[in-house]
């Protein structure tokens, strides 16, 4: 599975930084390094939601505050398969 945060100007004032750094720490403590690929990528084009997120090529919006919720609703179920 391969995560991808936009870390462009504008998800950056937006809060992508904290949106990487949670999902480093649930990677890890979910135990997921072996099944998730997580990465960043300049401007995605979204620049008007929040902050860019994709996960296997499948669009997201993402504010700092929901990252926890949103990788236990879209990345851990698919994740432990």
């Amino acid at each position: 599975m391969k995560i991808t945060v936009c870390i462009g100007s504008a998800c950056h004032l937006k809060g992508s930084r904290q949106i990487v750094e949670e999902f480093q720490y649930l990677i890890r403590e979910n135990n997921l390094k072996e099944k998730v690929e997580l990465g960043g990528k300049f401007c995605m084009g979204k620049c008007d939601g929040d902050v860019a997120v994709t996960v296997d090529g499948k669009y997201f919006s993402v504010k700092p505050e929901d990252a926890k919720a949103f990788f236990e609703k879209e990345i851990l179920p698919n994740a432990a398969r």
